[in-house]
């Protein structure tokens, strides 16, 4: 790696380490990446903004680093107060990344995309123009992964449903535009590939327990074993050609082997690929 690809890395790692805490987001940060590059290229964007964007949108979620585990992993509906504590996210991550080399290439994104064009959002209440491309973009693709993905307190909702609660939103929570374009996306199945997985060709894997909470990498071989990391709970990969699945085993795993991992063959690849576009040089 060249000087800027650590320095990108170094952000994909600190991104990874806020997802690893929380069991019921594995694949968030690179779905509404995923998303926001789709979204971006349908929209005829130049390359290194849709490099840009897609890198905004894996760190959307930095500043989570300090929501406490009993807030960030509660089973039931947050208290005001705790989403008040929430809602402190985009400005820690925009601190956070103060003193980064590249924190100008992904601050639109973290600090701004809970803003909604109506001035309802947060942290700074921003509306319409205000709010820049990055963030209204990332915005919406965070907001329909949230929508369709299993929480602790609550299944995910299906596609359809997310994509008419988008449309009904329009201009007000969503960018009219960009909100528009994903709703047709979705609705033509150009998104199908991403919604649900953790990286391409690779589905989310149901816990009998917990739900969607098992996540197999492309490292995984048939036969080895993964971990729910909300119970323990274990299970077998299966691989029978393209297809990538995983039976439980009906045991639970040690601590060991429910310590938080980092894919660092999938951040090198995401690194390898913004660097290529985003325009900046060692």
């Amino acid at each position: 790696m060249n000087h800027v690809e650590h320095l990108l890395k170094s952000l994909y790692i600190m991104a990874s380490m806020v997802e690893a805490r929380d069991p019921y987001t594995g694949g968030h940060l690179w779905r509404v990446s995923q998303f926001s590059r789709v979204l971006a290229e349908n929209g005829g964007l130049p390359t290194s903004e849709i490099a840009r964007i897609a890198l905004g949108g894996f760190l959307h979620d930095l500043g989570k680093i300090s929501v406490p585990d009993a807030i960030l992993n509660k089973p039931d509906k947050l208290t005001d107060e705790e989403y008040n504590i929430i809602k402190t996210h985009p400005d820690v991550g925009s601190r956070l990344l103060s003193d980064h080399p590249l924190a100008d290439l992904a601050r639109p994104a973290v600090l701004s995309h809970h803003e909604m064009p109506n001035g309802r959002g947060y942290p700074h209440g921003l509306s319409g123009e205000q709010i820049s491309l990055d963030a209204s973009i990332v915005g919406v693709c965070d907001a329909f992964d949230a929508m369709t993905s299993t929480r602790p307190y609550r299944k995910g909702m299906p596609t359809d449903v997310a994509l008419g609660i988008i449309q009904t939103n329009l201009g007000s929570q969503f960018h009219t535009e960009w909100g528009s374009s994903l709703v047709s996306l979705g609705e033509s199945g150009r998104l199908d590939h991403i919604i649900g997985h953790s990286e391409f060709g690779i589905p989310l894997q149901q816990c009998p327990m917990c739900g969607p909470t098992l996540v197999i990498n492309r490292h995984h071989q048939h036969g080895d074993h993964i971990y729910c990391r909300s119970c323990g709970g274990e299970a077998e990969v299966k691989r029978e050609g393209a297809r990538v699945y995983s039976t439980p085993t009906a045991r639970k795993g040690v601590f060991k082997n429910l310590e938080p991992e980092i894919d660092n063959s999938l951040l090198d690849e995401l690194v390898k690929t913004s660097s290529g576009h985003l325009g900046i040089t060692a």
